[in-house]
């Protein structure tokens, strides 16, 4: 076969060309990034941001030059990998507000069964982003048919050296070793930890990403058992004394418990432009007056529901595992402690129902290691009911399953579900248009902005109504039941916040969402704000089942409850007994999650001594959490 003509020149002319395509790269990257940081003009002044923002694209390149031989379509093939991250994290940023993250790209692996569908909906509408990619495509195939190889066919030696050197340098980037933050160094680039978008606007997207896949990309913090002892010994009396205070049952009076996740669900009347008096929210409300209800301090922001879902379940706050954001795909522990064994090992049947595939955030595999026994899903709900609202399961065909798993006689069961037809993206006309044309929206929020918000209050009036129908429901039988409903997060409906505001003056990612929690046995009101780890405790307050994990989590959530917050909203000041009481909860949150907290707790020497009881009563007092707590709007507030 006949040799393609090569690129004309010597090999320094040839080196030469490589380095400038290089030097064009990177100056194209900076361009595509547009962050101050990293802007073309940055390159006169701090080529070192420049040039460390565009190596791994170019690295990539270099590595393609040596399998292709043809250095410009090298150039253009990594420079469209670079455009498809790009566009991603600029409909990650429209969408929630934060830009991308080493751990979002484990979302690949959701693409499979539901959940290339669901992510698909977040796509643009527009037709020219593809046409763009197909323009690219074009110019690509174009590349490799007429551009003439750099190299000649048997200059192997040249080929496989750079190939070699390009693939190890690329590899141990992406394996995060140690050696690279010699160049993606934190503190000499500006990386700020508690944020990635102040991160992304000094360093660029694509050293953003880096900075934090080194920083804990290979991180295995060791707990520190010391620090987990000492805080366990500081409250030993008032863990005990909270486990004697829980009440006892027989075996036949064990409540049913019932969690309901409600996809997306807020109030909206906490945006500015709603008049005194709206409610969006009448049943929940009207059962908050005899129930235990607040605002819940949640650890995500407009997706990534299984962090809250995670917290919920579990009582561990994720802000303790800094490198772990969607829990259910790095978490491999083939058991998770939580409410779910513990429920189970004092004989409930336990089950979780959600009206979506399975598969989607790993839930079939996390759900086992959990302690679920069954996991009803879409594909096992009767098809007579199995009713679509917008893109979603309508969450009544969601409640009428809920109610048909829980049967009058049998053991007692723990139900957690999961609703979903409030979920985003909110472009889709629901089934009754004249009904969302009703919603009511702040003045300011007009054009698509608006029809979005109506169509997201339309949903969760849906929502609302079906918490009323199924606590109205379970009061009306004899088993007793404990209901548990709260919002995972705020939808991503980031342009009608900005354009409305909140009340409270803070933005959108430090916003709480309602709760409720509710026994029908015991119908009294307490009105106390939360945080998503700290609901399991309150739920086995109401049980007699003891479990010293989650009566810590009761005994120190008035101090630590408010610092829960989306990954990149701004951190929460802390005094230093915060700080301390964070540094012992950090360590005995990692030996809960390792299944090694119980052995240290025995230990504790049971008299602690009178500091330990000062601190006991004083962790014991009730609160409403930090004085920057939103307060319950006046209409809804208690009498």
């Amino acid at each position: 076969m006949k040799e393609s003509p090569r690129f004309p020149g010597s090999t320094p002319a040839r080196v030469g060309a490589v380095v400038v395509l290089a030097l064009l790269f990177a100056l194209a990257t900076a361009l595509i990034d547009g962050h101050p940081g990293v802007a073309p003009m940055t390159a006169f002044h701090a080529p070192f941001m420049v040039l460390a923002n565009a190596l791994p694209g170019i690295l990539l390149a270099l590595l393609l030059l040596a399998l292709t031989r043809r250095a410009l379509l090298s150039f253009v093939l990594a420079l469209l990998v670079e455009g498809l991250i790009y566009g991603v994290n600029a409909l990650k940023v429209a969408n929630l507000g934060t830009p991308l993250m080493p751990a979002d790209f484990r979302m690949v692996g959701q693409l499979e069964g539901g959940g290339g569908e669901l992510l698909a909906g977040y796509l643009p509408h527009s037709p020219w982003p593809y046409l763009a990619i197909l323009a690219v495509i074009a110019i690509i195939i174009a590349l490799a048919k007429l551009e003439p190889p750099l190299f000649a066919r048997r200059a192997r030696a040249a080929r496989w050296s750079l190939a070699g050197v390009s693939a190890v340098l690329l590899v141990t980037l992406l394996a995060a070793m140690p050696a690279w933050k010699l160049v993606y160094n934190g503190p000499r680039m500006g990386m700020q930890p508690w944020s990635a978008s102040a991160t992304t606007k000094t360093t660029g997207l694509i050293s953003s990403l880096m900075l934090f896949h080194l920083q804990y990309g290979n991180e295995h913090d060791k707990p520190d058992t010391k620090a987990a002892m000492a805080l366990m010994s500081q409250y030993d009396q008032a863990i005990r004394q909270r486990l004697q205070a829980m009440p006892t049952a027989s075996e036949q009076a064990k409540p049913d418990i019932i969690v309901i996740l409600s996809e997306s669900f807020f109030d909206p009347t906490i945006l500015k432009g709603y008049p005194d008096g709206t409610d969006l929210a009448p049943n929940l409300h009207r059962l908050a007056r005899t129930g235990t209800s607040g605002w819940l301090h949640v650890p995500t922001f407009g997706g990534g529901t299984i962090r809250t879902e995670f917290e919920v379940l579990t009582g561990l706050p994720l802000r303790y595992f800094r490198d772990i954001r969607f829990p259910y795909l790095q978490i491999h522990a083939k058991v998770i402690p939580g409410m779910v064994r513990l429920l189970k090992a004092q004989g409930y049947e336990t089950l979780a129902v959600h009206g979506n595939d399975p598969q989607f955030w790993n839930r079939a595999s996390a759900f086992k290691a959990l302690g679920f026994d069954r996991f009803v899903s879409r594909s096992q709900f009767p098809a007579d009911d199995s009713i679509t609202d917008g893109k979603y399961m309508s969450d009544k065909s969601f409640t009428d399953e809920l109610l048909r798993q829980l049967p009058d006689s049998g053991p007692p069961k723990f139900v957690l579900g999961i609703s979903i037809e409030a979920h985003g993206p909110y472009d889709i006309p629901p089934a009754n248009l004249t009904e969302r044309d009703q919603m009511p929206v702040p003045a300011g929020v007009t054009g698509n902005d608006k029809t979005q918000l109506q169509n997201y209050i339309y949903h969760t009036r849906h929502a609302d109504q079906q918490l009323g129908r199924l606590i109205d429901t379970l009061k009306g039988r004899k088993r007793r039941a404990i209901v548990l409903f709260f919002g995972d997060h705020l939808p991503a409906l980031v342009p009608a916040f900005q354009k409305a505001g909140f009340k409270n003056g803070q933005g959108f990612l430090t916003q709480t969402v309602p709760y409720l929690l509710y026994d029908t046995g015991n119908p009294t009101p307490v009105d106390r704000n939360a945080a998503a780890w700290e609901l399991p405790g309150m739920v086995l307050a109401h049980t007699d089942i003891h479990d010293p994990w989650f009566a810590l989590t009761q005994v120190v959530a008035p101090q630590l409850a408010a610092l829960t917050r989306a990954p990149d909203a701004p951190q929460a000041s802390e005094d230093e007994q915060q700080k301390s009481l964070d540094k012992g909860m950090a360590a005995a949150a990692m030996l809960r999650l390792k299944g090694k907290l119980d052995a240290v707790w025995t230990k504790v020497d049971v008299d602690a001594g009178p500091a330990t009881n000062e601190a006991a009563q004083t962790a014991q007092q009730p609160t409403n959490n930090d004085k920057s707590s939103r307060a319950m709007p006046s209409q809804h507030a208690r009498l």
